[in-house]
């Protein structure tokens, strides 16, 4: 009622912009915010905290992983053993727990392909933790680390465990029927951030350390902590109106998956995606966040609190939604100190990432089964972290 009253009906073009492209509710939905002044605060500080927070952290990250793969080919799958089923399964899982979806979506090209167990696609779906991971080595590097150890560990143990309870080839297919298409993407709107990132990435990287350092701003100037507020917001918005526009977002996996490789392909481009993708995501979590607690006076923190053991069933049921978007929410939450560590690891071994959309494309049924064998290590390391941790 808050915002209805203020915001009245929705004009029938804005409807078909929403139709046309999904993504763009969310700037708009910002950009109501801001012209609220009773959300106006609220939302330059959510804005601002994601991007210093967050964006360039994850940027930097991105940047450093990227460029360090190319330097590391024995991360490609041709070193991929498959006469021996335990390095196989251990091989997979290490391609899951890697940052990212990539190495996911590898095992499950080379599945539907005939060259990878059944145990292969459980063990890298139970490792994977999508974008989420960046997310959460870029703000909180220990944990990121330890669940990308919790994953590789227990996807090898679930891979292995699943084979020997399957014959060889079990529900892999025997013809591709489809081959998946890589989908080149214009890059005017990556080009368009190029030459805003080179000026504001320094800065930011600046900003953001003394920030995570309890620096207090005001000392360098009277006006320097309304300044840099107001630069990371704005630039938030920015990011979020690029992400927005760099697709058509027609369908739930454009909205919830990061974006198709460009043409020409280069690493900085998959950096820029991949940080507007993170970014757009943490900003609607923050904001909404920011909202219940402020607007509607729901106090999360107290709800998981009071209700603490349904945190990691809770976890693993977004698990199953196909696509990172779902997942760095858990993770932001996970970050805002609102749901516990057990929470976080029951959704990272539950959720498949942007592999579970070619997987269900090609092979659902196995992708389905696959997903359910998933949930069951989730929950048996959610509720031990529970019960034993937290």
């Amino acid at each position: 009622m808050f915002l209805t009253s203020h915001l009245g009906v929705i004009s029938p073009a804005a409807k078909r912009v929403f139709h046309q492209n999904k993504r763009l509710i969310l700037p708009l939905l910002i950009l109501a915010c801001l012209v609220l002044p009773d959300l106006r605060t609220i939302t330059i500080t959510a804005l601002s905290d994601a991007f210093f927070q967050v964006s360039v952290f994850v940027a930097a990250t991105l940047f450093i992983y990227y460029y360090a793969i190319d330097h590391l080919p024995q991360l490609e799958l041709r070193y991929l053993n498959a006469k021996s089923p335990v390095l196989e399964v251990s091989f997979a899982a290490f391609l899951g727990m890697l940052p990212g979806c990539g190495g996911a979506i590898i095992v499950v090209t080379q599945f539907t392909k005939g060259q990878a167990s059944f145990g292969a696609i459980v063990a890298v779906l139970t490792a994977t933790m999508g974008d989420a991971a960046f997310l959460l080595l870029a703000t909180r590097p220990t944990e990121g680390l330890t669940i990308m150890a919790i994953g590789f560990v227990v996807g090898s143990v679930t891979g292995l465990i699943v084979n020997t309870l399957h014959k060889t080839g079990y529900l892999c297919p025997t013809v591709q029927k489809h081959t998946p298409q890589v989908t080149l993407l214009p890059t005017k709107i990556i080009t368009l951030s190029k030459p805003i990132w080179y000026i504001a990435i320094i800065p930011g990287l600046l900003i953001a350390f003394l920030l995570a350092f309890n620096i207090d701003l005001s000392q360098f100037g009277q006006y320097t902590t309304f300044t840099v507020t107001h630069f990371g917001a704005l630039m938030a918005l920015f990011v979020v109106f690029m992400w927005a526009l760099s697709s058509k977002g027609e369908s739930y996996k454009e909205v919830t998956s990061e974006d198709d490789i460009c043409s020409p392909p280069s690493k900085l481009t998959k950096v820029l995606q991949d940080t507007h993708f993170v970014t757009a995501w943490v900003v609607a979590s923050f904001i909404l966040f920011e909202l219940l607690v402020t607007v509607f006076g729901l106090d999360l923190k107290t709800w998981f609190l009071n209700y603490a053991y349904m945190a990691p069933l809770i976890a693993v049921l977004i698990g199953f939604l196909p696509g990172c978007g779902p997942q760095i929410i858990v993770t932001t939450l996970y970050i805002q100190g609102v749901i516990p560590f057990s929470a976080l690891a029951a959704n990272a071994i539950s959720n498949d990432g942007d592999a579970l959309f070619p997987a269900i494309a090609m092979t659902p049924k196995a992708a389905i089964i696959a997903t359910l064998y998933t949930a069951i290590p989730a929950l048996l390391v959610g509720y031990g972290l529970y019960y034993f941790v937290n």
